[in-house]
């Protein structure tokens, strides 16, 4: 799977099916057992890129932005047998290119990915605060 081919692609819908499979595959949480809800997520992002290999999506990221200040990287996935090779770095890179270099890039991590984030250059916020979903 060295010499694999990865198509990338901005602001394509997504089958909800997809995105729920390579969350699973990928090892984030989300709630992929309520497809409707995953429908919603995905139904008007203001930045979506996804990752592919010929038919299948291996890779995806959601961003909420205003295109001047800031964006919300909500989203990144890659499933786990193309973990490796790059996907994730350039899902961020593609992100960092569309909004320019005078919008903040802010994300929040989930526990198992903390020391990825610091090799792409986010810095580590002491200052944000979150108020937790119910569900």
């Amino acid at each position: 799977m060295n010499n694999i081919t990865i198509d990338y692609r901005h602001n394509v819908p997504l089958d909800p099916i997809d995105v729920a499979r390579v969350f699973d595959q990928s090892g984030i949480k989300r709630p992929t057992g309520d497809l409707a809800r995953i429908a919603r997520m995905f139904a008007a992002p203001s930045l979506l890129l996804s990752a592919w290999v010929g038919d299948e999506l291996v890779g995806l990221s959601r961003s909420l932005t205003d295109h001047a200040y800031c964006c919300y990287l909500s989203d990144l996935a890659v499933d786990k047998k193309y973990q490796g090779h790059g996907i994730g770095t350039e899902l961020v890179k593609r992100t960092q290119a569309i909004i320019g270099d005078e919008v903040s890039l802010i994300l929040l991590s989930a526990p198992d990915a903390m020391s990825y984030y610091p090799t792409l250059g986010f810095e580590l916020a002491q200052n944000a605060y979150v108020i937790r979903r119910k569900k």
